[in-house]
């Protein structure tokens, strides 16, 4: 397996504040550090939800506005398909991955 440095970033979780940031190197070459990433389609930073929530609520409402404006004279059946195949999968994908009891 190879890995690219230049397409890896470094993230630190941790509770309180770093006065001078850890520096990771590969090699030679240096990593730089992220606030945030993204792994899988899923946002991770400070190991909190709030910016997944955030992009999938945007998401969601692309979606949701781009089927509204197609179908504005269909029928509510078609609607109806048209939300259950474009909308609900944006918002059902990270579900499983939460964690119900935090």
């Amino acid at each position: 397996m190879n890995i690219n440095p230049l397409k890896s970033k470094s993230v630190s979780f941790m509770k309180s504040s770093v006065k001078d940031p850890l520096n990771y190197f590969f090699g030679d070459q240096k990593i730089p550090e992220a606030s945030s990433f993204k792994y899988v389609g899923i946002i991770y930073r400070d190991l909190r939800w709030a910016d997944q929530v955030n992009f999938t609520v945007q998401k969601a409402w692309k979606a949701l506005h781009f089927t509204m404006c197609i179908f504005t004279k269909g029928n509510s059946n078609m609607k109806s398909i048209a939300y259950i195949s474009l909308v609900h999968p944006i918002l059902q994908y990270e579900a499983v991955c939460r964690n119900p009891y935090r």
